[in-house]
């Protein structure tokens, strides 16, 4: 795996909105996002609603966000997933993906 370019990682923050906590939603989002380099954390929350945080190439958060907002982990009924705080970086500030409780 290469360097990748700098001005290509973004940052955001995420909430998915629905049937989505108790499906592996956030083992699902962790095992996709340390597969494709993006780092950050994702947890449930008390709202019923999955939150998180992406760092990353741009085009794997954007894939991400995709999966987040359309298909998710078998079993979800995704209604929407907000995206906040977006931006660009020049590194990131997170050395994996983790799930937090």
């Amino acid at each position: 795996m290469g360097i990748p370019d700098i001005r290509l990682l973004v940052t955001l923050d995420f909430e998915v909105y629905g049937h989505v906590q108790g499906l592996n939603l956030t083992k699902d989002t962790r095992d996709r996002c340390t597969k494709t380099g993006i780092t950050g954390w994702v947890k449930n929350s008390k709202q019923g609603t999955i939150v998180g945080k992406m760092q990353g190439p741009k085009e794997e958060v954007d894939k991400m966000i995709t999966w987040l907002s359309t298909e998710g982990s078998p079993g979800c009924q995704i209604d929407r997933c907000e995206v906040r705080n977006q931006g660009n970086l020049s590194r990131l500030d997170y050395k994996d993906f983790a799930i937090r409780f």
